[in-house]
């Protein structure tokens, strides 16, 4: 590998580095904050949830778009889902984050299949200008 590479693939891996920290961080707070809730009447609107979800599909796509490609929002998407994951676990006293309804479930699921679709989503072509005649 020559000098002019080695610059180029150590941004590569500090940028999938840096998003999966942004993942993991953004993880942690969005799972802790999933299950708050309000009731309108006899209706109960988990609004923790929905914007936890559109969080991680903001945040996802963000970083494909501004980081130039796939592999920085897998990156951030395998901190999500990482973090969502470890936190399911039960706690040391047996206490747990996110609760085995479905709003848990939606929650524990939720985050990958986003960042599925945000990773597998196609890319759009390069827009072509039109060269002018005589231009």
């Amino acid at each position: 590998m020559n000098d002019q590479q080695s610059p180029t693939l150590l941004a590569r891996v500090g940028t999938y580095a840096l998003a999966f920290l942004i993942g993991v961080i953004y993880g942690a707070v969005a799972t802790v904050g999933h299950r708050q809730s309000f009731r309108i009447g006899d209706v109960e609107v988990p609004w923790g949830l929905v914007l936890a979800l559109v969080g991680v599909f903001a945040l996802l796509l963000g970083i494909r778009l501004v980081a130039g490609g796939r592999w920085a929002a897998a990156a951030a998407g395998a901190g999500i889902v990482g973090i969502v994951a470890l936190l399911t676990l039960p706690g040391p006293g047996g206490s747990v984050l996110v609760a085995g309804d479905l709003v848990g479930t939606i929650w524990a699921v939720g985050p990958a299949l986003i960042a599925v679709l945000v990773v597998a989503w196609p890319s759009l072509p390069a827009r072509r200008t039109a060269v002018a005649d005589g231009a």
